[in-house]
């Protein structure tokens, strides 16, 4: 099974610029997850979106890079049925004519390591 979550805006602290330490800015979130689904094994999308939120907030990241690799901790240490991870951050309102974006994926050999 595949779990897609699309457009998951949250407003929050991250960034290395002094303006972005003190103000929240809007990042949005894309994740899909392949995971082995059995009865009694499933993923819950809304908690996946629960953990998202929460690193986030709780951590205030100051690298895109760093938010990726904490979530994606948490999100294998709370499902080990995960096959493949990928997460996308984008930071729509950063640049004024551009939306950035870091994305990075993960296989449940590898866990920790981007593809």
């Amino acid at each position: 099974m595949t779990i897609h979550i699309e457009e998951l805006t949250i407003d929050t602290i991250i960034g290395i610029l002094d303006f972005e330490r003190n103000s929240k800015q809007k990042v949005v979130i894309e994740t899909k997850i392949n995971y082995i689904y059995t009865e009694k094994e499933f993923i819950n999308y809304a908690e996946v979106i629960d953990i998202i939120e929460k690193s986030l907030h709780t951590n205030r990241y100051e690298l895109l890079e760093d938010a990726l690799s904490g979530i994606a901790r948490v999100l294998f240490l709370n499902y080990s049925q995960i096959e493949t991870l990928y997460l996308k951050i984008s930071k729509p309102d950063i640049i004024k004519n551009a939306v950035v974006s870091l994305f990075a994926e993960w296989n449940n050999a590898s866990k920790h390591q981007r593809i």
